[in-house]
């Protein structure tokens, strides 16, 4: 039974378990972490005589070390064995680990909590893989999408609650050094030991990889999941999307301390508030994806997180104020009208990062082979780890080049617009998906009727009336699986439209006296694509409506079903005769739009086996489910 919306996945023990369990892991990752930097920082605790900028840099690289030694091996372990299980057994690690840090907030002892901060990096690489190769075993294809959003949203939220939490534990117990270790130190295993129960409830996700050999050494299972990674360009593009985001992501909060303080003139409260209104946006973001996709993987959504990205990414530059005030905090910052376009911009950045970064992940998911899942994962965080240190090494060398740091942060969000150009021109899917998604969300508001229908896997025909040049649009933006659409060459050159259909693999075909060469290669084209488990999508009209009728459908569509033994599932478009792509009234796109967001229906039934299909039947269903609404 499948949820109402993604908030509904909280009700069921196939996700809330693992919800809390990530929460939980990620909030005492940053409680731990804030806690000890903030006792270096401004309480004294040393380690051999090294100053406290140097032992805060060096904490940032102990705690990612992890991610490049052990990423390789937590995604083998997660293809090899139970995932249920294997969370529970980082758990219990972690439990351990707070266990000893405990003792060494107790001790004072920088050497023991640097230790115990390296071990919550292997925690945190080991328990990476885990989580989100686990999602597609607990969710359905349609739930994937709000449960990524969900996941990411909690994540940030704990973050930033993590960092909150380490910091008021210490500066509340700062007159009392032994109150303020004892009550860090009980709150990091207490956070450990409710992970851990958590984890229990999680239902079982059996191995997708149960005979797999693990190859211990580091480096050269490394490299292997790397060139596995690239075995799918749609899902190594994605990694390296995700990536980006992680590079732009780690400029902006590593900058954020001291763009408060030196540019905006405010103190620690202020950092805060902008570091909390960035973690909102990303959760905002995250959870907005289900509802903007209709509640599908949408990939239209990343073009359009990356344009966000890029606007607000520069208008930040021109928000910040001329002089910073003297040091203020976060009330007096936010009574300042003239920082609420600065604030808004922090936010939007933050929620168009997660309109960003929701659906390749949720792509990743889906489109990787379930016994190599758990890898990739591992392959993306590896490269994550990389660019976070890139973003690292380029922030250093820009800002000793003489930039400010605005100026460095209008840099990065320029970067944007190369930078997704090269995606895009490697993917195109990507570009062609948003363009539909902008279509089929400001002209229109569409309503699907049997989409069930549709088989979730293996060869499927549609068949639909034709009505405008839009149609083949809304189709491909409602169906959840890839369309490959079967069109009147003319139609196919229509400019725009056509870098849409080209990108989605739809295939011009021609009368056959008109063009006999064409049409037999169209054949080829669809048999090709149906024998590969596709679905295929015909106008059997074969051309668009003049009157709003329908007009006699063409054989050609049962000869196909029968050639390929497709079923095929009767389509009908209700609401889009009279738009500006229709031919009501003479020549479609040539008269002025009447209306935005028309309510359009799209309607699907049963399928008809290839035995059993007969044109004039196809003709008879697909004009009742049109019924008199043309």
């Amino acid at each position: 039974m499948h949820n109402n919306n993604q908030f509904d996945l909280f009700k069921t023990r196939r996700f809330l378990p693992l919800f809390i369990t990530q929460f939980l892991g990620a909030f005492n990752d940053n409680l731990f972490k804030n806690a000890m930097l903030v006792m270096i920082a401004f309480f004294g605790l040393g380690f051999a005589g090294i100053n406290s900028a140097t032992l805060i840099n060096a904490a940032a690289g102990i705690f990612i070390l992890p991610f490049f030694l052990f990423s390789a091996t937590a995604g083998q372990l997660a293809e090899r064995y139970d995932k249920a299980q294997l969370a529970r057994f980082v758990k219990l690690m972690e439990i351990a680990i707070m266990a000893v840090a405990a003792a060494g907030f107790i001790l004072q002892s920088a050497a023991t909590l640097m230790v115990c901060l390296f071990m919550m990096g292997v925690h945190s690489a080991l328990f990476g893989p885990l989580k989100y190769s686990i999602l597609p075993q607990y969710l359905d294809e349609r739930e994937l999408l709000g449960g990524n959003g969900l996941i990411e949203m909690g994540t940030f939220i704990a973050i930033l609650l993590g960092q909150i939490g380490g910091t008021l534990i210490i500066e509340s117990n700062k007159e009392n050094a032994s109150l303020m270790a004892g009550a860090i130190a009980s709150a990091c295993v207490a956070v450990a030991v409710l992970g851990y129960l958590s984890s229990r409830a999680m239902p079982p996700a059996p191995p997708q990889a149960k005979n797999l050999k693990i190859n211990w050494n580091i480096f050269t299972e490394t490299w292997h999941i790397i060139r596995l990674s690239r075995r799918n360009l749609t899902v190594f593009h994605s990694l390296m999307g995700i990536s980006w985001f992680w590079f732009f992501g780690a400029v902006y909060l590593t900058q954020l301390p001291s763009y408060a303080k030196d540019v905006l003139g405010g103190n620690a409260e202020v950092y805060t508030l902008l570091v909390a209104l960035f973690s909102i946006g990303v959760g905002a973001g995250s959870a907005l994806c289900e509802a903007l996709s209709g509640r599908k993987v949408e990939i239209g959504l990343v073009p359009f997180g990356s344009i966000g990205m890029c606007i607000f990414g520069i208008d930040l530059y021109f928000a910040a104020p001329m002089s910073p005030a003297a040091q203020v905090g976060w009330l007096a910052f936010l009574q300042d009208a003239s920082h609420w376009r600065l604030l808004a911009d922090i936010t939007l950045l933050g929620v168009f990062g997660g309109f960003f970064i929701v659906p390749l992940y949720a792509l990743i998911q889906m489109r990787s082979e379930p016994e190599y899942r758990s890898r990739i994962i591992a392959a993306n965080n590896i490269l994550n780890s990389c660019f976070m240190v890139v973003s690292a090494v380029v922030s250093v060398l820009v800002l000793e080049a003489g930039a400010t740091i605005p100026q460095l942060l209008l840099i990065v969000a320029i970067m944007n617009i190369p930078v997704a150009l090269y995606v895009y021109g490697l993917q195109p899917e990507f570009l062609m998906r948003f363009l539909v998604w902008i279509a089929t969300h400001t002209m229109y508001r569409v309503k699907h009727e049997g989409l069930d229908n549709i088989p979730e896997e293996g060869p499927a025909i549609l068949v639909c009336n034709h009505v405008s040049f839009m149609d083949a649009l809304v189709i491909g933006g409602a169906v959840r699986r890839p369309v490959r659409f079967v069109m009147d060459h003319r139609i196919f050159k229509v400019p725009v439209l056509n870098f849409i259909f080209r990108t989605a693999g739809a295939v011009p075909i021609a009368p056959a006296k008109e063009d006999p060469a064409m049409k037999e290669r169209a054949f080829m084209k669809v048999q090709e694509y149906l024998s590969q488990g596709e679905v295929v999508c015909i106008f059997p009209e074969g051309k668009i409506t003049f009157d709003g009728e329908l007009n006699t459908f063409k054989a050609g569509v049962q000869e196909l079903a029968q050639r390929s033994g497709a079923p095929v599932v009767p389509m009908a478009l209700r609401g889009l005769w009279g738009s500006f792509f229709s031919r009501k009234d003479g020549s479609a796109m040539v008269k002025i739009p009447r209306r935005f967001w028309s309510r359009i229906t799209l309607a699907a039934s049963q399928p008809v086996p290839a035995a059993e299909v007969r044109v004039e039947d196809l003709q008879q269903r697909v004009l009742a489910l049109r019924g008199n609404s043309k």
